[in-house]
């Protein structure tokens, strides 16, 4: 005997199985960045090196380096009044000039 789920079933993902990114709050995308560790620098310093100038580029000077590579996101905290009308202290992401 053969089982199959429903068509509505399959279309459907699990309300929970992290393939849906949660929404942000102020609906930014922060500016990501990406760097090579600085030459020399030991594993646990996270000092930064060399900006590369996209993710793929990042990959690929990692994978030839055979060194991780950092992603950096700037944030800055603003006022934000909610709707009970107390201030709370939000994030928001630094968009890049």
């Amino acid at each position: 005997m053969e089982t199959r789920p429903s068509a509505g079933a399959a279309a459907q993902p699990a309300a929970n199985d992290g393939s849906t990114r949660r929404k942000r709050r102020n609906g930014v995308d922060p500016v990501l960045r990406y760097f090579l560790p600085k030459p020399g620098a030991s594993p646990d310093s996270l000092e930064l090196g060399q900006e590369a100038a996209s993710e793929g580029e990042a990959l690929i000077q990692s994978f030839k380096s055979g060194q991780p590579f950092y992603t950096l996101a700037a944030w800055k905290a603003v006022p934000e009044v909610n709707g009970g009308g107390s201030p709370v202290i939000v994030k928001q992401a630094v968009t890049k000039t």
